[in-house]
């Protein structure tokens, strides 16, 4: 081959380049310009279209677990283990937090927070009015406590954290009453106003302890107490005709209580969204399922903006508890979406935590109260707040 080769690239060498006319020069000039023109032409749709791509990936990106990593990280800056609470917000708001930190343990298959739970738990308990073992004078503070030692029992079981949620309960009871709008639980002891989350709390805390108290007879009374609270409050007329919960109940005519018409809380939507779930799970019925999904897309539906990114319809956002209202639904939701999986919930869970991550964030992880941005400010009810609907999208995330 290699003689073949050289003897026909030889007689090549001799052969007369042709004459060609002035008009064939210009011809081949011109097909060389179109030539170039035409590769440019692809490269610049070529580079178009990787751009565009990368644009696309860089929106559509799923949240992950670094994401909730450097959200955990910063949170627990502000956890002091003198109190067991953390800087920078509430007693109430500190149980969020813990119950976040538990949900992150659970999605991160992590045991590293284990001492923070027992040292909350040894050195927490006096509240900020003197009151012991979680309890304050106010029912839904408790309420929020003994949620989040279920949720800490869940992920550890050891006992004593049910142990403590049962005994919160016990007082929670203490409220229950029915000379004043035929029955539910008061929002302070000082018997002034009957709300709907004080009430969302006591369902989701009965329902849940009904789900997991190891005893026959207290387990059927928590679930009777269950029973109770949602037959009440289903009947109280708090959710309204946009399968939205107002504030709470207008108590000026005490026999005949009605929608005091205030504010849809997000996190209204949300407690009662775990509390149905549990007691669906104590006492199976399908109505209440159907009752929660309406309620979760009317949330989604009218207490969204920018493009689908939670939020609150009242201004105000100062303080520890609005800031901290918003995770909670989020939290409550992603329950709903384990019980019953709906590509509805999961798309709201990605694309706010996608805008939390991208848009209400500062060099440090922090995230704040505009989850469409602009980041505001830094503490731990913005921080657990935000990390509810992180630790939601890392878990779909993994599941996937």
């Amino acid at each position: 081959m290699q003689a073949y080769s050289a003897s026909r690239n030889k007689d090549l060498a001799v052969i007369p380049a042709p004459t060609l006319a002035p008009r064939s020069i210009w011809g081949l000039v011109r097909g060389f310009i179109s030539a170039s023109l035409f590769v440019l032409v692809l490269s610049t749709i070529s580079i178009g279209r990787v751009a565009a791509q990368q644009d696309k990936d860089a929106k559509s990106a799923s949240p992950d677990r670094a994401w909730t990593r450097a959200a955990i990280d910063a949170l627990q800056q502000w956890y002091v283990p003198q109190s067991g609470l953390y800087r920078t917000t509430g007693w109430w708001n500190s149980a969020n937090a813990i119950t976040a930190l538990a949900n992150f343990s659970r999605v991160g298959h992590t045991q590293e927070f284990l001492p923070v739970f027992a040292n909350t738990l040894r050195v927490a308990q006096t509240s900020p009015d003197g009151g012991k073992g979680f309890i304050n004078h106010y029912y839904d503070d408790e309420g929020w406590w003994a949620l989040a030692w279920i949720n800490v029992y869940d992920l550890t079981h050891d006992a004593a954290y049910l142990r403590m949620a049962d005994s919160i309960f016990s007082d929670m009871k203490l409220g229950w009453e029915t000379t004043s709008c035929g029955g539910g639980v008061w929002w302070s002891k000082d018997n002034k106003e009957k709300n709907a989350i004080e009430n969302e709390l006591f369902l989701a805390v009965a329902a849940s302890l009904a789900n997991r108290e190891p005893d026959s007879v207290k387990r059927d009374g928590d679930l009777q107490w269950a029973r109770k609270e949602w037959k009440w409050f289903q009947d109280s007329g708090m959710i309204n005709s946009e399968n939205l919960i107002n504030d709470g109940l207008d108590r000026s005519d005490r026999a005949h209580c009605r929608n005091n018409g205030k504010n849809t809380w997000t996190y209204n939507q949300g407690v009662i969204l775990g509390g149905l779930v549990e007691l669906d799970k104590a006492d199976p019925d399908p109505r209440l399922r159907e009752i929660a999904s309406s309620i979760a897309l009317a949330a989604i539906a009218h207490l969204t903006a920018n493009q689908g990114v939670l939020h609150e319809t009242s201004p105000a956002h100062t303080g520890g508890d609005v800031p901290q209202f918003k995770g909670i639904f989020a939290r409550n939701l992603m329950i709903l979406n384990t019980a019953h999986p709906d590509p509805r919930y999961q798309e709201f869970v990605r694309a706010n935590a996608l805008s939390i991550w991208n848009r209400d964030r500062d060099g440090s992880d922090h995230l704040g109260f505009w989850w469409a941005g602009p980041f505001d400010s830094a503490d731990a009810a913005r921080q657990s707040s935000a990390l509810d609907l992180l630790i939601a999208a890392d878990a779909l995330h993994s599941d996937q």
